[in-house]
């Protein structure tokens, strides 16, 4: 159900800059970066090579002079991941006063420019302590205050003091948004003068497993981000099963879990009896979106340029994509959290028409892709897309028409890589053949 793909440079296409570090495996396996993306290291280096490149954006972060900061939380924290079960945890702070939600709404980001993406971030200070993530369940006071500022329902007025001056250090992830310095904590102190009804009361509910709780606060209308924060800080789930999640893997799980309780009702829906399209250009990416006639199956592949974030290669183009058929998969998609995220945005707009389809999500990554912003880039651009009102087809050869022109790599190499696409030239539905063929008698 995943399919990957190096192809042959794309003719007239110029290399974009030039690289000046080997990475070990590259030449033999193009897209060894791709599926990596700094979490596995699978080029056996011990530092993400692609991602030092992007150390001189460190004299650009604010430098904190001392050890105190004295400012306002969006509210945000962060649960790393690196020596679990014990981890670094704690709160994301801004040296500025008053409102800071949208330093951490990826909900709200859409429109935004890389830049002003980074700018939000890079402005955030994670304060770090290591915790057990068993701790969630009978907190010390320092992990109280994390967990009330996870379910705060606006910024926080906030006062910090670290152990040394913060670095300055851009954290980046394909993942989760970047974030600017950070320092071990010392102690810190909070003014939240307003939760969240809905966490605060799921939070309360010791009864109600995890997967329940999130469903729950999504149904009422709370936003996934703040889903996301609660769960990777460890205030939903029954008692004695709470833990904290590190914020990378809460973003996927949410954008999982919610997307399965979305298509658990999706498969019982009409099917769509046409092709319906919808486009999008944004942060030099290009999205196409394309849901075709009968019964759900869902297909996500990324285009990388040369030169982009994750392929490194300066002629090469690199194409990666996982599928799912209506029964769904069970192993992990290749592409990781950005599968996910997209097939949320998906689920979601079925919903919202009433119908069920085949979905294909085509996404070509451009040079202008320079940072990694997290996977909110994927979620909240797909569901932009799928907002607008989309175009319909009268067959696949139209279909074929729009790939053209929304992309500048060729409609061949994306047949190549699309099980979906490929399925849809070569099977006919019985419907369609028992209404242009007669049945014998």
């Amino acid at each position: 159900m995943s399919s990957v793909s190096s192809v042959p440079p794309i003719p007239g296409l110029a290399p974009v800059g030039s690289l000046s570090w080997s990475i070990p495996g590259l030449r033999d396996d193009p897209s060894m970066c791709l599926r990596c993306r700094s979490a596995q290291l699978l080029c056996g280096k011990p530092v993400c090579p692609i991602l030092l490149k992007y150390h001189a954006f460190e004299r650009t972060l604010p430098l904190l002079d001392g050890t105190e900061l004295d400012g306002s939380s969006p509210p945000g924290l962060f649960v790393g991941r690196f020596g679990y079960p014990k981890v670094a945890v704690g709160p994301l702070l801004s040296p500025e006063h008053g409102s800071t939600e949208l330093f951490d709404t990826p909900e709200d980001w859409v429109g935004r420019s890389v830049s002003d993406v980074v700018g939000f971030r890079t402005g955030l200070v994670r304060g770090t302590t290591r915790i057990r993530v068993t701790d969630a369940e009978q907190p010390i006071p320092m992990l109280e205050d994390l967990q009330l500022l996870g379910i705060a329902a606006e910024s926080v007025e906030s006062e910090a003091k670290f152990r040394r001056p913060p670095r300055g250090h851009l954290a980046l992830s394909d993942t989760t948004p970047p974030f600017g310095p950070s320092a071990p904590i010392e102690r810190f102190r909070l003014d939240v003068r307003r939760v969240d009804p809905h966490l605060d009361r799921l939070t309360s509910d010791v009864h109600a497993n995890a997967r329940i709780a999130v469903g729950e606060l999504y149904e009422r209308g709370v936003r996934v981000s703040r889903i996301q924060r609660a769960f990777s800080v460890g205030t939903l789930g029954r008692r004695g099963r709470r833990r904290l999640v590190p914020t990378r893997w809460s973003i996927t799980a949410v954008d999982d879990l919610l997307s399965k309780q979305n298509l658990e009702r999706v498969r019982s829906l009409p099917e769509l009896s046409e092709i319906w399209l919808y486009r999008l250009t944004a942060l030099d990416n290009r999205w196409l979106i394309a849901f075709l006639p009968g019964a759900f199956r869902y297909e996500s592949i990324e285009a990388w340029y040369p030169n982009t974030l994750w392929n490194p290669s300066p002629t090469q183009l690199v194409m990666i994509g996982d599928h799912e058929g209506f029964e769904g998969r069970t192993t992990y998609a290749s592409i990781g959290g950005c599968y996910y995220a997209a097939r949320l945005a998906v689920s979601e707009a079925l919903l919202s028409l009433g119908r069920q389809a085949g979905a294909v999500v085509l996404r070509e990554v451009h040079p202008g892709e320079i940072l990694p912003l997290g996977v909110w880039n994927v979620r909240e651009h797909v569901r932009a897309a799928l907002r607008s009102p989309p175009e319909r087809l009268r067959g696949l050869p139209e279909l074929d028409a729009r790939i053209r022109e929304s992309f500048a790599i060729p409609l061949e190499r994306w047949r190549a890589t699309s099980a979906l696409l490929h399925e849809a030239r070569t099977q006919r539905r019985l419907d369609e053949w028992s209404t242009s063929t007669p049945l014998p008698s």
